[in-house]
C-alpha cells in the first residue's frame, strides 16, 4: 500500500521547485496523490478495510488543505500542479 522510497524520490525530483526542495506544497501534494491512488486501488478488492479507509480520508483532507493553501497564495503553481496531476476532472 505504501509507496516505495524509490518512487517517492522520483516524485520529489519531478515536482521540486528548487534543488534542495523536499517538502514544498507541490511535492507533498504529489506524494499524497500517489498514496491516495494506491489506496483507492486497494479498496477495489478489500471493500471492508475500514481502518485503512480512515487513513485515506485523512490523506484526502490533508491534500485538500495543501491545495487550498496553494490556490490562495500561488494561483499559477496551483493550476499547473492540478493539470500535471490530473486532479479536478
Amino acid at each position: 500500500m505504501a509507496i516505495t522510497q524509490e518512487r517517492k524520490n522520483e516524485l520529489i525530483n519531478e515536482y521540486k521547485i528548487h534543488e534542495n526542495d523536499t517538502g514544498s506544497a507541490d511535492v507533498q501534494i504529489a506524494i499524497l496523490t500517489e498514496e491516495i491512488n494506491n489506496l483507492t486501488e486497494h479498496f477495489r478488492t478489500h471493500k471492508k478495510d475500514h481502518h485503512s479507509r480512515r487513513g485515506l480520508y485523512k490523506m484526502i483532507g490533508t491534500r485538500k488543505r495543501l491545495l487550498k493553501y496553494l490556490r490562495e497564495n500561488e494561483v499559477q503553481r496551483y493550476r499547473d500542479l492540478i493539470a500535471k496531476l490530473g486532479l479536478r476532472r
